[in-house]
Formats: structure tokens, C-alpha cells, sequence
């Protein structure tokens, strides 16, 4: 029999993927389901970017593409880096990828290696650690507290640094916490990466999808001596409702960015022809679709945040970004994985175990769906709770 190779054995299954699974399933055989699991919009790609896609299939743009992208989608990208995040990025420094999680894991892959660790605040995106060792790293898993907001410290992240410290993992707006570090805040921690020149991945996908007028602030725009350590990656998945489209992109200094592009020459050769046709239009084109997915996701947040909290022994931390809740279920005295396990058996009602973000303590709910699933899956969460406190 052929053995498998140990960076295969030792991953962790997505449990996000095997729950929205197990909740299509449920519904496809009539069950009426509330999916809570999703990190996706439930808003259609705005038209104008898929007429692009379409008239760029009809002239036969259909063949390969540089391995980083054509040219004018990485010019419109630097663009957008300099007009909206104040960063100077020049278009070879500007990777495509097929994916935000692409570009993650490319940067990874480009820049650690045995020997290495990775810096990884939990709750986390649980990819991070995955991608880590896929790359032959150690991800050192740095707990953060709902008092500090999810948010990792100055003090925390000198503690965990060892002299094999290579990298630290960014996510702000985060998922699943909706966690928004401030500019003072990542001023602090840029200032222990300095200290031994460790690098940092900023994952900043959600960037476009906060409220309460907060505005979050690049890493790599604190400072030419931050910029020189950071690694930024963005996409379209979230802000143009284009999760299926496959299109990311990494920022990075020449080195980094010329090595990711010699990977991805060897993985992927190149993002979707058509697709970025489309992500051109999306640079380019009429913007006020994302406001007016963000108000509708705003008026979810205010429902799902008020609800939960009224639900006696949860806790939660009002989200400031992206488009998930991560309620304090730990009262129940149920570990995540068998309180939503229960919940989904019990109620039809599908949320994701935090375990699967390094928080057995907490489940995660996305309202990147209908407020009318929001209001029936919540009736149902309600009555759940209170069985358990019977």
C-alpha cells in the first residue's frame, strides 16, 4: 500500500466546508435547515463584472495569462493599494492568485520552511495553521481573550517569539471574531516584529466590510521599515460577492513577490483568464454595490448581536467587521463540537464549532444570509439554550 506523506496525515479536515455540507444535504433532502455556517455573501456578483467575464469568454480570452496576472488587473491593484490604503506597491510587486486563501498560502510557502514558526493568534481563521504546516512550519497558537476584543498583545507577541519566529499572522477585519485592530494597536505590534525582523502576513480581505465608522489601516502603510516585513494580501471574494471566482492578490517586497510568482508558475500557472477580466471591471467600476451590502449586513449584525446576548448564558463581542458573530457558549457545559452537533440535530440549526478556530468555548455564526434565516435560526438557538439550562 502507498503510504501517504506526513504533511497530509497531519491536516485537519475544514469543518466550515463539512458543516455547510452537512446542512446542504439536510436541505437538499427537504429539511428545513437554518445554515448560520457560510462565509460567504449571499449577494449575487454585481452584473457589470460578470458582462466583462462574459464579453471577455466571447472575444476568446481564454488562453493562459502571465503566472502573476495580466498586466492592467496588477496596475488597477496598485492603484487601489495607493488611492485607498496609502501603500506604494509597484505592479511587479503585485502577485494574482486564485484566492485570498491562494495567496496565503503562497506567501507561506515562499517564505518558511522546517525549522520555522508562525505566529498565529486564535481565535483564527482556521486555514492559518494548516497552511503552516503544509509549508514544513510550526504554527505557535497565541490565545486571545474576549476582554482585550480578540486581539493579540504587544506582550503576548513577545512571548511567544523564539529565535525561530519567521512570520506572524495579521487578520484585521478578522474572522471569525469581526475583530478590527486599530492603528495604535498595530503601530505596537509592528514595533515587536521590528525588534527581530520578523515578517508579517496582513490578511486583509474584509477590509471593506466594517461598521460604526470604523476605518481599518494597512499594516504595511505604518512606515517604510514596516512595509519592508509585510506581506499584504486582499482579494474579491468578500467586498464584489465573488467567492467562486477564485481571485486574490498578494503585495509584497520584490523577493517575496517574485518568489511566489515562481510557485504559483509551478502550481497554478495563472489566476482564471476571464475571471480577471471580471476583477478589472470590479477596480474600475461603480462601487456603491458594497455599500449597500454592508448596510444590509450592518442591520443583521444590530439584530443577531442584540438577540444573542439577551439569550441567558451566552456572551458575545460585538463584531466591528467582516460579517461573523462568536458567541460564549462554555456555560452550557458542552464542548463546541457537541453543542453544535446537538443544535443541528436538535433544532436544524447549523453553526460552526469554534474548536475548528482554536475556541472550544465559542460557536461561530455568519449573517451573510437573510435576515428572515437569521430570525428563524435565532428562535431556535433561543429555545436550544433554555433546554440546556433546564
Amino acid at each position: 500500500m502507498q503510504q501517504l506523506a506526513q504533511r497530509a496525515t497531519t491536516l485537519t479536515p475544514s469543518l466550515t466546508l463539512a458543516i455547510d455540507a452537512k446542512a446542504k444535504k439536510l436541505k437538499a433532502e427537504g429539511v428545513d435547515v437554518c445554515g448560520f455556517g457560510a462565509g460567504e455573501p449571499d449577494f449575487d456578483t454585481p452584473q457589470y463584472i460578470k458582462d466583462a467575464a462574459v464579453q471577455a469568454l466571447a472575444a476568446g480570452f481564454t488562453k493562459y495569462t502571465p503566472s502573476s496576472g495580466i498586466p492592467e488587473l496588477r496596475a488597477a491593484i496598485a492603484d487601489k493599494l495607493k488611492n485607498e490604503n496609502g501603500l506604494e506597491y509597484k505592479p511587479s510587486q503585485i502577485i494574482v492568485n486564485c484566492g485570498a486563501k491562494h495567496s496565503c498560502y503562497n506567501a507561506i510557502l515562499a517564505t518558511c520552511q522546517a525549522g520555522d514558526e508562525v505566529i498565529i493568534p486564535a481565535p483564527y481563521w482556521l486555514s492559518y495553521p494548516e497552511m503552516a504546516k503544509l509549508a514544513d512550519a510550526a504554527p505557535v497558537i497565541v490565545e486571545t481573550t474576549e476582554a482585550s476584543g480578540f486581539k493579540i498583545t504587544p506582550d503576548q507577541f513577545r512571548d511567544a517569539m523564539t529565535p525561530a519566529t519567521k512570520l506572524i499572522i495579521l487578520n484585521s477585519p478578522g474572522n471569525p471574531t469581526g475583530t478590527v485592530y486599530s492603528r495604535e494597536e498595530l503601530q505596537a505590534l509592528a514595533e515587536v516584529a521590528l525588534e527581530e525582523d520578523i515578517l508579517m502576513l496582513s490578511d486583509e480581505i474584509y477590509e471593506k466590510i466594517t461598521y460604526d465608522g470604523v476605518q481599518p489601516v494597512s499594516l504595511a502603510s505604518l512606515g517604510e521599515n514596516v512595509y519592508d516585513l509585510t506581506i499584504t494580501v486582499n482579494g474579491f471574494s468578500k467586498a464584489y460577492a465573488m467567492t467562486g471566482w477564485r481571485l486574490g492578490y498578494v503585495a509584497a517586497p520584490e523577493p517575496i513577490a517574485a518568489a511566489i510568482d515562481s510557485i504559483q508558475s509551478h502550481s497554478t500557472s495563472n489566476p482564471t483568464s476571464f475571471a480577471q477580466k471580471g476583477a478589472l471591471a470590479g477596480l474600475k467600476g461603480d462601487q456603491s454595490f458594497i455599500g449597500e451590502m454592508v448596510k444590509a449586513f450592518a442591520e443583521r449584525r444590530a439584530y443577531m448581536y442584540d438577540r444573542l446576548t439577551k439569550i441567558p448564558g451566552v456572551t458575545c463581542v460585538k463584531p466591528m467587521g467582516a460579517f461573523y458573530m462568536l458567541p460564549n457558549i462554555s456555560s452550557f457545559g458542552l464542548s463546541s463540537t457537541a453543542f453544535s452537533s446537538k443544535l443541528l440535530d436538535d433544532q436544524k440549526v447549523a453553526v460552526v464549532p469554534g474548536i475548528a478556530f482554536g475556541s472550544d468555548a465559542h460557536v461561530r455564526l455568519s449573517y451573510a444570509c437573510s435576515m428572515e434565516n437569521i430570525q428563524k435560526g435565532l428562535d431556535r438557538i433561543e429555545a436550544f439554550c433554555a433546554s440546556l439550562k433546564r
